[in-house]
């Protein structure tokens, strides 16, 4: 007898299930999906974990770094791609892992992309703020002549507690929470909540504003590069690789933390999330099985270049022990002595980073949606369509509450780090999904096949295991303390509702 744990739900179940009630509205077509992609990946990255990671992790060599975690990132989406045309529906890569690797296997990724897609909007909003504060303060110096700017309280400044890379440990940061990040959730809750439709026409201007303002940086910036600030080019080294806590070459900070260009790549990693976004309103596109790809695809690669720009320059501006790791692209031009500059960059990355909450927000519910339907959540709750807008409102709300949550009292670091580790889990697993379904059905219909295979498969698992072993060893014991917490709910609730165990059991009876 098969064992239930494992237990696949077939390609020909997945297609009957996009044919039933309680679907989600088809309005999205490539340049809208692309333009998600795009509205997902730039922002808090580009705009703050730059300054974080070139500061405490690589210096100039934050460009290499880009370079590392996009090739990673290449062979994810390819796999991702070849997924997405075959089963275009909702919940990405919990939905891939379920056809192919069994029921405990898609509960483990989908519990994962909770990780991914909640913490990242939380660590999304932080960077909201952190650059909503910098907007408030050459606001009111420049436009309304105070000289000490605009300010809020500093008890609703950040997290109440930062980790200082300086000494190693956590401290205290005067504050009790960050309002900002709460407000700009409660937002963006609302707007999901009314409709994919209208939430893709607001995303559409706030990437069209941040493109702008990136192609600014890049081009106005260029002219204040000055060569000299990118030597040393490789301060901490070109590696940064640990194995749960032993650092195995490159060096290490004063908390244990890998340093140096590849321990910077699994940093900015955060960066490229977004791309593997476009594959869960898969059931939202109006042609999925071309429009995703590209979607996918594209967005990657027009990121891809413009981060690296966009490091170039930062670094080239600033030397890398100087940037402000809060708001370090509108801070360059400050001290470059464009203050006028700060305060468009400013606007343009609160446009952008509202862009990427959306998004990210957007993509949670969905999974929680795809989980449900398959009963390994309350139906009631996570699978409930509103019947005006369409949109799964229940889960959204939930989701607001989650991330507003952490958004008000955890720090930027140690969420982007969290963060990070979940999707490159994810990542591993998508890529071993493909070869699994290569092999148990070579003769299912792939619109989109990854290239070169098993090359991009193998490679895209190598790079992100890389990546991970890369991270500071605590993210290792967060992990496992959030898959733990997902087993305790699967075997709790999930594996005694499952809906593919009880059709199972049903057919044995009837066959009886």
């Amino acid at each position: 007898m098969a064992n239930p744990l494992f237990a696949k739900k077939t390609l020909a179940m997945l297609h009957e299930e996009m044919q039933g009630e309680d679907r989600l509205h088809r309005a999205l077509g490539a340049t809208q999906l692309t333009g998600m992609g795009v509205g997902a990946i730039i922002g808090t990255g580009i705009f703050v974990l730059t300054g974080i990671a070139a500061h405490d992790h690589t210096g100039p060599a934050l460009m290499l770094s880009f370079v590392v975690s996009g090739m990673a990132c290449i062979f994810a989406a390819l796999c991702y791609a070849e997924f997405a045309s075959m089963a275009p529906v909702a919940g990405s890569a919990y939905t891939y892992a379920y056809s192919t690797l069994g029921e405990l296997f898609a509960w483990i990724i989908g519990w994962d992309l909770v990780l991914e897609y909640a913490v990242a909007s939380s660590t999304v909003a932080h960077g909201w703020s952190h650059y909503f504060q910098d907007f408030l303060n050459v606001f009111g110096q420049k436009v309304l002549g105070r000289a000490e700017g605009l300010h809020l309280p500093a008890i609703f400044q950040t997290a109440p507690f930062d980790y200082d890379p300086a000494v190693g440990k956590l401290v205290g940061t005067g504050s009790v929470m960050d309002l900002p990040a709460l407000i700009i959730t409660v937002i963006i809750t609302l707007l999901l909540i009314k409709g994919i439709k209208e939430s893709a026409t607001f995303n559409a201007s706030m990437v069209a504003v941040k493109l702008a303002v990136v192609l600014f940086v890049i081009g106005v910036g260029a002219f204040f590069i000055k060569p000299e600030n990118w030597h040393p080019f490789a301060p901490f080294g070109l590696t940064g690789i640990s194995f749960f806590g032993h650092t195995v070459s490159g060096q290490t900070g004063a908390g244990g933390e890998p340093l140096g260009m590849l321990a910077g790549a699994a940093i900015i990693f955060f960066a490229y999330i977004g791309f593997d976004a476009v594959s869960t309103q898969a059931e939202e596109a109006k042609n999925p099985k071309r429009d995703v790809p590209i979607g996918i695809i594209a967005s990657l690669l027009i990121c891809t270049i413009l981060y690296i720009a966009v490091s170039a320059v930062l670094t080239g501006m600033v030397r890398y022990d100087q940037i402000d790791i809060s708001a370090p692209v509108s801070s360059a031009f400050g001290q470059a002595g464009l203050p006028w500059a700060q305060f468009l960059i400013s606007l343009g990355a609160i446009a952008g980073i509202t862009s990427v909450l959306l998004v990210m927000m957007l993509s949670q519910p969905r999974i929680l949606l795809a989980m449900a339907r398959d009963g390994l959540l309350p139906k009631g709750t996570f699978a409930a369509v509103h019947p005006t807008f369409r949109t799964p409102w229940k889960g959204q709300i939930i989701t607001g509450i989650f991330v507003g949550t952490l958004a008000s009292f955890l720090p930027l670091r140690i969420l982007a780090e969290l963060v990070n580790i979940g999707t490159l889990l994810a990542f591993v697993m998508v890529c071993g999904a493909v070869l699994v379904m290569r092999k148990i059905s070579p003769e299912a219909e792939r619109p989109f096949k990854a290239p070169w295979s098993p090359f991009v498969p193998i490679m895209g698992i190598l790079t992100c295991l890389l990546l991970m072993f890369s991270l500071p060893p605590e993210n290792w014991l967060r992990l496992f303390i959030w898959l733990a917490i997902g087993f305790i709910i699967y075997f709790g609730y999930g594996a005694k509702h499952s809906a593919l165990r009880r059709a199972s059991a049903n057919r044995k009876r009837n066959v009886a």
